[in-house]
Parts: structure tokens; sequence; C-alpha cells
């Protein structure tokens, strides 16, 4: 199911991202920023929420896209999009506090979407991104870094932006084996993604 909102509305198309200091959120928010702008988006901002990014402390980034120039620069209060790198953080009501009805909550987590035991009125997606990181290696510092797969899942979820133009910023940001290793763990995230669609 793909949100149409991004081709059809004025107002820009907003994702806010949730995570832990070095799994990379911030990092994740500006590669769907930079392939937006790829895809033809005319205005793209992405932009940490709290300060500098610490490791293991909860962190958050937003990402807008719009087909016109962006001039908004504050903290995204009704994300169209909610990605989660760490389902542990779904504890906390701010997470999906303000996510509009009929968008997705896209989760990195092996639990099927109705497992998560979150209700409300959007779309619900998950993928265990943390297991096709440690299957391909994807560890830094002891730490699964997740930011790239999941956007596997956020692609499945919602189509916002074009696999191949996600691949390509992959390919600019990492050195050859890295870009490699990333757009692979990005294709089996997407494949194995799961979604729970709301029924109207």
């Amino acid at each position: 199911m793909t949100s149409q909102k991004s081709f059809t509305s004025s107002k820009p198309f907003e994702i806010r991202w949730h995570g832990r200091g070095g799994q990379g959120a911030i990092t994740a928010a500006k590669i769907v920023a930079q392939a937006a702008y790829l895809d033809g988006y005319r205005g793209v901002t992405a932009a940490p929420f709290f300060g500098a990014e610490r490791r293991g402390a909860p962190v958050s980034a937003s990402t807008r896209i719009s087909r016109e120039p962006v001039l908004v620069v504050s903290q995204v209060e009704a994300p169209d999009v909610v990605v989660v790198l760490d389902h542990t953080l779904l504890r906390y009501q701010e997470v999906t506090e303000g996510l509009l009805r009929g968008g997705w909550l896209v989760v990195n987590s092996w639990r099927k979407p109705g497992e998560l035991g979150i209700k409300g009125g959007f779309n619900i997606a998950t993928a265990d991104a943390t297991g096709v990181c440690r299957e391909l290696g994807l560890i830094v510092a002891g730490l699964t870094v997740v930011n790239t797969a999941i956007l596997g899942a956020l692609l499945r979820a919602t189509a916002i932006v074009g696999m191949q133009n996600v691949e390509n910023v992959i390919r600019e940001r990492f050195s050859n084996g890295g870009a490699g290793i990333n757009v692979e763990a990005i294709r089996k995230t997407f494949g194995i993604t799961r979604l729970q669609v709301l029924r109207e």
C-alpha cells in the first residue's frame, strides 16, 4: 500500500525517526531526503530533533519531502510515517504521538505487526532489520547498525522514494564494499517486511 499524500498534497510528507545513539537514525533521515531529491522532489530537509546523537540514548530525527520548496524547520508533530529503529522505544508514548490516521508505523522487530500490541488509526509494518544486519555482519564497535536495512521496510510500506535512488545514495555515501552490503541489507529487509493495513 502506497501513501498518495506525497504526490498530491501541498503539505510536505513528514517522517519522524526514533532510534538510539549509534544506530544511525539521523543518517537514515538524510539518505531518504537525498534519495527524494534524486526522485525529483524540490523540497527536502533532514535534521535531528534533540541535540547531538549519544550512543545508546534515545534520539530522533525528521525528514520532510515535498514537490515544492520546504520552508518549515520546526519539529514534526503530525508525521505521515514514524520509523522505529529499536522496538524497545515503543514503550514511550511520544514515539507514536501525532501519527496521522492512515499513516505508517514502521518498526524494526521480529514480531508480526499484530503482535506488537499497538492500537491506533494507522498501518503497521515490521521487519527484523537487526537479524538481517547480524546475518550480513553490519556491526560497528559491537553495535548492530540497522539504519540502512530499515529503509527496506520503509520503502515496502510507502514507496515514497524509488529503490534505485536509495541505492544510488548508498553507493555515493559508502565505499564499494560497504555500499554492496548495505544495499543487500535494504533489499533483504524489503523482502521480509510484514504489513498490517488499517481497515476502515
